[in-house]
């Protein structure tokens, strides 16, 4: 059988109208049933194209010219939104970035799941889409005349883009940045070169507590001593005194993991505070802690109203982290149980829930998967058990665990809509109905959306 030949080759120019977005918000179009996936098309525009890859069943392209424009266009507001990998989204409307998550779900539930029946509902947005992370980590190269430049890599790439700002940063953030790199500068400390694996300064990062106003500095080095670090401490205070916490970091590893294992506070407190709703949280440098409070609120607001908590309830948290979703449900739950596989986030889900006053929840290092058959087999029988997986979902252990313990209820919050929707699927085949899915725009102008299901048992 004679190879079917794609109508475009590589370099050539097309005139193509899109038709429809990818999950990654590149622009469709079709050149005699060829489609073609584009950065920064949107659907209903005309435009040039160039051919820049081609494969066998589809090729991508790079937007020339939009002929014709589709009222859902915007300029982007960053300076180096079309160099910087970061955002994805910035060319489009709001409620366009909305609408293109809802139907990710939508699609997802469908094709993955066979779940087209589930009702997804529009996504919740934010009343205002920017300036909404607290924690920036950023790397730190060098310039030619030997000043320092900090900003994030270039799509597909390691060149950094030299930045002063980032428009989802909160501004405190993009300032202590700034500050710190131009102390650095002036103290003569050298960047790291990932090439050459020399220098010194590899990563700045910031963490700040958006309802708290804490503020917390690590700077990461190769080396283990941080050069002119009591200057480097006096100019930090001198320049912003309400700074809670310095901290260095050492990573002397070739990696492009930003964090080493040796942390060494080096002025003021181990940790940050900060709040979501009426719970309070310790912050540490190596603390998983969402980057976005207003709209994890949201999310976890429709989490508790999932759970429909009365106060009798006994709940399992079996991706507990440093506590976030547990102390939330225990404001409502009799017990919760919470579960997680990195100590040091227990060890924080423990100092929160003395933080809080709140003796109804307890934090076991493990995984979920072993521990809940042992908890069934001592009898704890959960009401409500809550999931808040990494992006490849719940391991298929885990289903087969929460199958077995029976819950009337399972709270699936997630960050991926396609691992969602294989995982709902076992569940549903498990003697489960999906009632609802709710999306939540956790990170504005990209291409990530976060989602919270409902599931319920059948009633035999």
């Amino acid at each position: 059988m004679a190879k079917v030949k794609p109508p475009v080759q590589k370099n050539e120019t097309v005139t193509l109208r899109f038709e429809d977005l990818t999950h990654e918000g590149n622009g469709v179009g079709k050149v005699d049933g060829y489609p073609l996936f584009v950065p920064h098309g949107l659907p209903g525009e005309e435009a040039e194209v160039k051919v820049i890859k081609v494969k066998k069943n589809f090729g991508f392209g790079k937007l020339l010219n939009v002929k014709q424009e589709s009222d859902d266009r915007v300029e982007p507001p960053c300076d180096v939104y079309y160099k910087c990998g970061g955002c994805q989204l910035q060319h489009m409307s709001y409620q366009m970035q909305l609408d293109m998550k809802q139907k990710q779900v939508k699609d997802n539930m469908k094709k993955i799941g066979h779940l087209e029946h589930v009702p997804v509902h529009p996504t919740i947005g934010m009343d205002d889409p920017w300036r909404y992370r607290n924690k920036v980590q950023i790397p730190v190269g060098q310039k030619e005349d030997g000043e320092l430049k900090t900003g994030f890599y270039q799509k597909r790439s390691h060149n950094i883009i030299d930045m002063d700002t980032c428009l989802i940063q909160d501004e405190m953030n993009d300032r202590m940045v700034e500050t710190v790199r131009r102390i650095a500068s002036k103290l003569g400390i050298s960047a790291y070169d990932e090439h050459t694996h020399r220098g010194t300064l590899r990563h700045i990062m910031v963490r700040t507590g958006q309802n708290t106003k804490d503020i917390m500095v690590v700077i990461v080095t190769k080396t283990k001593k941080l050069p002119h670090q009591d200057k480097l401490i006096d100019e930090i205070r001198d320049a912003f005194p309400n700074v809670k916490s310095i901290v260095h970091n050492v990573n002397s590893a070739k990696t492009n993991v930003i964090l080493g294992k040796q942390t060494n506070v080096i002025y003021g407190d181990e940790y940050i505070y900060d709040t979501i709703g009426d719970i309070k949280f310790m912050i540490s440098p190596l603390s998983f802690y969402q980057v976005n409070p207003t709209q994890t609120k949201a999310l976890y607001d429709q989490a508790l109203q999932y759970a429909d908590l009365r106060g009798g309830e006994t709940v399992i948290d079996a991706y507990c982290g440093i506590g976030t979703i547990s102390l939330f449900l225990a404001q409502k739950a009799k017990k919760v149980y919470g579960v997680e596989i990195v100590p040091e986030a227990v060890t924080d889900a423990k100092k929160n829930a003395r933080l809080n006053n709140m003796d109804n929840a307890e934090f076991y290092v493990g995984q979920a998967e072993e521990l809940m058959p042992w908890w069934r087999n001592q009898g704890l029988r959960p009401d409500v058990i809550v999931v808040d997986p990494p992006r490849k979902g719940c391991d298929e252990e885990l289903l087969k665990a929460m199958l077995d313990m029976e819950p009337e209820r399972i709270v699936y919050v997630s960050c991926n809509p396609s691992t969602l929707a294989r995982d709902l699927r076992v569940l549903e085949d498990g003697g489960y109905e999906t009632q609802e899915v709710q999306p939540v725009d956790m990170f504005p102008q990209t291409s990530h959306v976060e989602c919270c299901a409902l599931i319920e048992r059948v009633k035999k």
